[in-house]
């Protein structure tokens, strides 16, 4: 019998999600009668807007005619689209982004993952804590992490973000070779300065290590943060930076988003010598990926239209709207809140460890949440909640976590 990945066999219970999902559907089969309401997974709620949906069905039309049908697509993304992004995305904030540096893909979520793929198998990896938990899995799954015991990984660097430290990261407090970065953060909602992110770039700089930055929140942005890593001098040498449709345009079911990479950045081959990233990632996706359809490159490049980006706006102007609406509620209550200014997550301290907070708005209130234990040690004691569902089944969630008392 041929032998599997041990790895696999290392990971602990259940995804996260999948593991609210099914405590949710054991609770509506015990009642039936319940309406929940979920603040829980960031999914999203309100529909493509129209230019997209135009753009889509342009080039869905365009695929049954045989003058403008397309077969294969380049692997890195059209040239449409790139150039796109590169105007719509990086051009205002003052970055210069070649094209060969712009590569597109089925989602962030695929790129932080996959990006892992091209590291050695003994490098020492950072997260943050609490983490998305893709950033741990990934690397757990090739044998980075080490044994997992008592909620942390024996190979991981942990760099801690509570309330004290007001969810700034301090630096790693041992030589590592890749930190992962994610701003405004998923789950605390919070974001760095410049000055704060400049620390990061420096620190790598210095150390020779890498940043993946997961940008994928960046539309939400309401504050002078950095939309971009690159904003910072000195982070096209260290970073790659991970983006997404998903939440900026409803992509969530549609699946586009795109990475960076700077020709500058490079790590070190066997020999000793330089190796550009950006040529191991196209050697990746050559070998590994056929490319994101026609139809939705050409809805993907709406978002950047004038028309686009002002109906995207909109949509992301009523999630906040809720953000701000559960802040505000969850105050006025009396719990200590953070994020939701420049994101749409709400990061909120439990009086209880927060599965039994979440059990306790399931059951009581027919509430779904996140529990914070659920992206890492730090995250105990703390819970998620997302502002993307509908502005009064929000307002209808808040009231009964009200009513709880």
């Amino acid at each position: 019998m041929f032998k599997v990945n041990p790895h696999y066999a290392k990971l602990p219970g259940n995804y996260l999600f999948a593991e609210i999902a099914r405590r949710v559907r054991q609770h509506a089969a015990t009642h039936p009668e319940a309406d929940i309401i979920s603040l829980g997974i960031g999914d999203v709620t309100l529909p493509l807007p129209p230019a997209v949906v135009s753009a889509f069905e342009q080039g869905v039309r365009e695929m049954g005619d045989a003058k403008t049908f397309h077969g294969y697509g380049p692997d890195f993304g059209y040239d449409f689209l790139r150039q796109a992004i590169r105007d719509g995305d990086y051009a205002p904030l003052g970055v210069e982004v070649a094209l060969d540096e712009i590569f597109v893909s089925d989602g962030a979520k695929c790129d932080v993952s996959n990006i892992q793929e091209l590291f050695s198998d003994d490098a020492v990896i950072a997260v943050t804590d609490p983490v998305y938990p893709v950033y741990v899995d990934s690397n757990a799954m090739a044998g980075r992490a080490g044994v997992y015991d008592n909620g942390r990984w024996s190979r991981l660097c942990y760099l801690p973000c509570n309330a004290e430290n007001g969810f700034v990261p301090p630096l790693p407090d041992r030589p590592v070779d890749v930190i992962y970065l994610c701003y405004p953060n998923n789950p605390t909602g919070t974001t760095l300065s410049r000055a704060q992110l400049q620390t990061f770039v420096d620190y790598a700089r210095e150390h020779g290590c890498l940043i993946v930055y997961d940008a994928a929140y960046k539309a939400f942005i309401t504050s002078d943060a950095p939309h971009s890593i690159y904003e910072v001098p000195g982070a096209r040498e260290v970073a790659v930076e991970c983006c997404s449709y998903s939440k900026t345009a409803g992509f969530t079911g549609t699946r586009c988003g795109y990475m960076v990479i700077p020709r500058e950045v490079c790590g070190q081959g066997d020999g000793g010598q330089p190796v550009s990233l950006n040529a191991m990632w196209k050697r990746r996706m050559g070998s590994k990926f056929n490319g994101v359809s026609y139809p939705v490159q050409r809805a993907a490049a709406a978002v950047h239209t004038p028309q686009g980006a002002a109906q995207c706006a909109q949509n992301i102007r009523y999630y906040l709207q809720n953000a701000a609406l559960i802040r505000s509620a969850l105050s006025d209550m009396g719990y200590e809140v953070y994020g939701g200014v420049d994101a749409p997550y709400v990061w909120l301290k439990t009086p209880v460890d927060s599965w039994a907070f979440f059990d306790r708005l399931l059951t009581q209130a027919h509430v779904v949440g996140t529990p914070g234990a659920g992206f890492g040690p730090c995250g105990e004691g703390y819970f998620r909640l997302t502002a993307f569902g509908d502005h009064d089944r929000t307002a209808q969630a808040l009231q009964r976590i009200r009513n709880l008392g």
